[in-house]
């Protein structure tokens, strides 16, 4: 019989996967073994990866993820040896580790689960290789925080059991379930994993059940191994502390019901929204901090410039009014010019915000006098608005590249730029070595996006991972808090980057390229200083915030001047017998569908502004737009990244019906990269012309 079966259940973790393959494989040498790989549904080539370089792992290819549970489950269902461990895929284990285990379960026949002590990256305990079973008690400590405030306390310091000795071995109420091994017998007897708990508490519960039919539970320090805690948790598109929490209220519902249900339910729910209310208020106080800055050294410029003008703050109370008006142009210009989407940083960009406001703020005053007290005022307020706003950033942009000074995430956010490669597999290869090169201060190159299954199969760099494909460019930013996507010189699916680019803007991502020698540099070009390097901006005009307020707005006022039109015109024929309303699906470009409402007469499909004008409450309501990409199906396989149109470029060509597909993807890439709202008239005015 098999001595041991192992099972690791993978998502989205290649690069770690593959070396703790290589681990396990070493500390298996010689001993009689299966390893059991549960992949569910990863999408960076994790499983191709098994198969070229593991070809003896025996793999279960989940198309989606089934959650810890369920996925183990599976596994456990196929074990053959006489102990089977369940290791996390983003560890690594030392070559004696499964032999000690091993035979501290052959010499200690009571013993049902060993654990072992499990080290963090940077060699220190991780506290959840030994635990207690959260009891009400012992869950509202660790809710609380109060677990963390007093770890060497008996009472507050049970949920990790802190008190105790790393290096003793002691039993235990559970063990982690990133490494634990288990008698075959206990599987039996016990049963698998509960299936009810998703990501966290199914090994406590599991620990709890082998506790309860009289096995014990060791935790064993001689054996060890190392873990990345929270790799595959970070790939997910879940919200991995929220079922942290909600597996701590199951577990406790589950064991402790009786006589204490009432009291921990609350509790412990009051945690979770305790918790999650803090995780907001961060959040949100992160994202206007800098905005609150600058508005507070607006205040302080106007302040010098009448001192300075004055020499005192008696006419302090006489701009307070203009002072509002003149703070809401300027933050207005901050945000235009887009300060605000992570580029908080950039001091240019702040000085360049400043003189946009003092050009408005100048032209204000103009046709209003009776706001114009001083124009020397305003631009001494103005010179010190662009010394303290661009100034504050510049600042601590040296500041956080000093070595013996960390600014922890602010400053490793304002040096380094979090970014993502993009491209097909000829290309990345150069793209990478180009960016290592000359941008070691400027960028951190966090992973690789390819174009297809094909790229993401591909072995680049043994140093940056593989995360998916540019379908999971929503997952992978939000989960590694990108700041840039790079794309390499050779783009081979031109028709996604539409897509690609409205995805980056809803995301708040900066999208560049990395030009070829012979390229033709087709829309603006930026130049990183500090990386040395010069990249290509890849964005459309219709993206950017000034002109997506513009059109929002001409949609709206058209729609409503035509909203009593439309209305008596729908209501006549509803009424009329010749005319009948169906319903259709049509593509929003991005990749979801719109319910739109199609006349026919007599059976045959309306066109012209008849049939367009149903769709006026479409464009009132935001789903399409007046002038926009061309109407297709829902299924249509181009995704142009916005709303369709009334009409458009395409529309109003009189050759429409003989166009390629090509021709007509041209059109509206060309109505996307150079949109303006003179070209909305234009296109508006040559529609009601035909």
């Amino acid at each position: 019989m098999i001595e041991i079966s192992v099972i690791i259940v993978s998502f989205n973790v290649k690069k770690y996967l593959e070396q703790s393959l290589r681990s396990i494989m070493a500390a298996l040498r010689g001993m009689s073994s299966e390893v059991i790989v549960v992949d569910n549904g990863s999408r960076d080539g994790s499983v191709s990866m098994i198969r070229r370089r593991f070809p003896e792992v025996l793999i279960i290819d989940n198309k989606d993820n089934l959650g810890f549970a369920r996925a183990t489950n599976q596994a456990l269902k196929r074990i053959r040896g006489r102990a089977v461990c369940l290791i996390n895929p983003d560890t690594v284990v030392r070559e004696d580790t499964f032999r000690l285990c091993l035979k501290y379960l052959n010499d200690h026949e009571d013993v049902g689960v060993v654990g072992c002590k499990i080290i963090n990256p940077d060699g220190t305990l991780q506290l959840s290789c030994r635990r207690s079973f959260p009891t009400p008690f012992i869950a509202l400590t660790k809710v609380f925080g109060l677990s963390r405030l007093f770890p060497w306390s008996r009472v507050f310091g049970r949920y990790n059991l802190t008190y105790l000795d790393p290096d003793e071995t002691v039993e235990v109420d559970a063990v982690s379930g990133s490494f634990m091994i288990v008698r075959k017998s206990v599987v039996d007897d016990v049963g698998m994993l509960d299936e009810n708990f998703f990501l966290y508490g199914e090994d406590l519960d599991w620990c709890y059940r082998i506790k309860e039919r009289g096995w014990k539970i060791v935790y064993y320090p001689a054996a060890q191994i190392i873990h990345y805690k929270g790799r595959s948790t970070q790939e997910a598109e879940f919200n991995s502390l929220h079922f942290f929490y909600e597996a701590m209220h199951l577990f406790v519902k589950k064991h402790f019901r009786s006589g204490w249900f009432l009291f921990p339910h609350w509790f412990i729910r009051l945690g979770i929204w305790i918790r999650s209310l803090i995780s907001f208020a961060a959040r949100a106080a992160s994202r206007i901090a800098a905005a609150l800055l600058d508005a507070l050294l607006l205040q302080a410029g106007l302040l010098a410039a009448i001192y300075i003008r004055f020499g005192n703050l008696d006419y302090w109370h006489a701009y307070r009014v203009i002072n509002c008006v003149y703070t809401i142009f300027w933050m207005g210009c901050f945000w235009a010019t887009g300060l605000y989407r992570k580029k908080v940083h950039n001091g240019a960009r702040a000085v360049a915000g400043v003189v946009c406001g003092l050009v408005l703020n100048t032209s204000f005053t103009f046709f209003f006098p009776q706001y114009a007290f001083s124009r020397i005022v305003i631009m001494l307020a103005g010179l010190f608005d662009a010394l303290f706003t661009g100034g504050w950033r510049w600042m601590l942009g040296r500041i956080s590249r000093l070595h013996f000074i960390s600014l922890g995430r602010i400053g490793r956010s304002l040096s380094r730029r979090r970014c993502l490669i993009v491209g097909s597999s000829e290309s990345l290869q150069d793209a990478i070595a180009r960016l290592k090169e000359r941008s070691v201060s400027s960028y951190e190159i966090v992973g690789i996006l390819g174009f297809d299954e094909q790229d993401v199969e591909q072995d680049y760099d043994s140093e940056i991972p593989v995360l998916g494909s540019v379908d999971d460019l929503e997952r992978v930013a939000i989960a590694h808090k990108i700041d840039e996507v790079i794309f390499s010189s050779h783009i081979r699916q031109l028709h996604r980057m539409p897509w690609l680019i409205a995805k980056g803007r809803r995301l708040n991502l900066d999208l560049k390229m990395i030009p070829r020698k012979d390229d033709i540099i087709i829309g603006s070009s930026s130049f990183d200083s500090g990386a040395n390097l010069l990249l290509v901006n890849l964005e459309y005009n219709i993206f950017k915030g000034p002109n997506l307020f513009l059109k929002r707005s001409l949609d709206i006022s058209i729609s409503l001047i035509l909203l009593p039109f439309t209305v008596i015109v729908m209501s006549y024929l509803a009424l009329h017998p010749l005319y009948k309303f169906e319903r259709a699906f049509i593509s929003d470009g991005i990749g979801r569908s719109i319910s739109i409402i199609r006349i026919r007469k007599r059976g045959e499909l309306i066109s012209g502004w008849l049939g367009y004008l149903p769709l006026i409450f479409k464009v009132l309501c935001g789903r399409m737009s007046l002038v926009g990409t061309e109407i297709v199906p829902q299924d249509f396989p181009l995704k142009m990244g916005f709303k369709p149109g009334l009409t458009g470029l395409v529309q109003i060509s009189r050759k429409e019906s003989g166009m390629s597909s090509e021709e007509r993807e041209r059109l509206n890439i060309y109505y996307l990269k150079n949109y303006s709202l003179l070209m909305d008239f234009e296109i508006l005015f040559k529609f009601c012309k035909l």
